[in-house]
């Protein structure tokens, strides 16, 4: 309370909170102190984090360079030193990508197990109808992220469509060296810079000499079945929210995509405008894909695979977010390549815990995601914390501050 609420638009500049959100609630119950809000793009749109209202943020690695989005400030404020526990929020990785590329650690829980009431801009009753997103913390460690959490979402509980019911972790207390753990390097879907890469196979290696049941390229589902599903609802979602005018400009863009075109930009409009029809169609091959990532995990208790294609890259605030264009291998990727990786567990409302690699050649943070069947968060973030000891700690940016 007493705080903007904007969004990055210019339009609620002057939009003051009148009351705590519940996980604002929450943590000062626990005894923390809220001092401020960090920085998001517009709309929480984007994978950088700029808007008319408050400027652009960037990396405290490298001033010229991302910080991710659309949790960018937050991630930018813990790796600087300026705080040490953040919330944001995470529908297409705005969470796990800030954390990636500013070195720090996050957390997108399994959707529905965090409240997002007070989450919102003014007309938005129910933040929770948003069933592809999630809030969760970012720290600059995974023993926070677990403080964090045992806050955020006590009582344990889920979301219905009839409202929030009790629920169970699920986690039978196994040591992370007894764990199954499946890697995925890379995807035709988002080519995955080999600077992640290597360092993802580095990790195996280490994992192995450690006594980690490790399995390389295991496929749980169809990636491009995956991204394609994930695209169409997450823009249905963010679509749905829009005013009148911006809706009506979604169709124009819409009735103008060819009827055989399948590029990015044909599913973000299309998914932009989706009907209620679209939605639960796109919904039920959901559904099938989430039985067959229950029936993977299964055979394998985690899943590490990359979060973003590159390091952070260099801000770029021109044009669509698919016509900036950042060098992968030697060529040139839209930056909406990543989202793949943003979706390919999140579709089906999976927990995901960024954790850092450790520094390209180049000097840049790179990290991965540890994701686990639904409501196994505490499985995910205790091999985080077990990583943390075993292969890589925060480091600080030589900018941080260290007052």
């Amino acid at each position: 309370a007493g705080l903007p609420t904007t969004y990055g638009f210019a339009a609620y500049r002057d939009n003051i909170a009148t009351t705590d959100a519940v996980l604002v609630q929450r943590l000062q119950a626990a005894g923390a102190v809220v001092f401020g809000k960090t920085n998001v793009p517009a709309s929480l749109a984007d994978w950088q984090s700029f808007n008319p209202v408050y400027g652009t943020t960037n990396n405290p690695w490298d001033l010229a360079r991302i910080p991710g989005g659309s949790s960018g400030g937050s991630a930018a404020a813990l790796a600087a030193g300026m705080s040490a526990l953040e919330l944001g929020s995470d529908i297409g990785a705005s969470i796990r990508n800030p954390a990636h590329y500013c070195g720090v650690w996050g957390h997108k829980p399994t959707w529905g197990v965090v409240p997002q009431a007070g989450h919102q801009l003014p007309g938005l009753e129910d933040a929770d109808l948003v069933d592809i997103g999630a809030v969760g913390p970012m720290a600059r460690s995974a023993a926070d992220l677990a403080l964090a959490m045992d806050v955020l979402a006590s009582p344990v509980s889920t979301m219905t469509p009839l409202g929030r019911v009790p629920a169970q972790w699920r986690d039978d207390g196994r040591s992370p060296r007894q764990l199954r753990v499946a890697m995925v390097f890379d995807d035709a879907q988002a080519e995955v810079d080999h600077a992640i890469q290597d360092k993802l196979r580095l990790l195996a290696d280490v994992l192995r000499r450690a006594g980690v049941a490790v399995t390389e390229d295991a496929r749980p589902v169809d990636s491009e079945e995956t991204h394609r599903v994930y695209v169409r609802m997450v823009r249905a979602a963010t679509g749905s929210l829009s005013d009148d005018a911006s809706y009506a400009d979604y169709l124009r863009h819409a009735a103008a995509v060819p009827p055989d075109a399948d590029d990015f930009p044909a599913r973000h409009w299309r998914g932009m405008t989706t009907d209620h029809r679209g939605w639960i169609q796109a919904h039920q091959t959901r559904a099938r894909l989430g039985r067959q990532w229950a029936a993977f995990f299964e055979q394998h208790d985690l899943l590490i695979c990359p979060i973003a294609t590159s390091a952070a890259f260099a801000h770029n605030q021109t044009g669509w977010r698919w016509e900036r264009m950042i060098p992968v291998n030697g060529g040139l990727q839209p930056t909406t390549a990543s989202l793949f990786w943003a979706g390919y567990t999140n579709l089906c409302g999976l927990p995901g815990t960024c954790f850092p690699l450790g520094l390209t050649a180049a000097g840049l943070p790179v990290g991965a995601q540890i994701c686990g069947p639904l409501y196994s968060d505490p499985v995910t973030i205790r091999f985080a914390r077990w990583l943390e000891q075993e292969f890589c700690g925060f480091t600080a940016p030589p900018m941080a501050w260290a007052g």
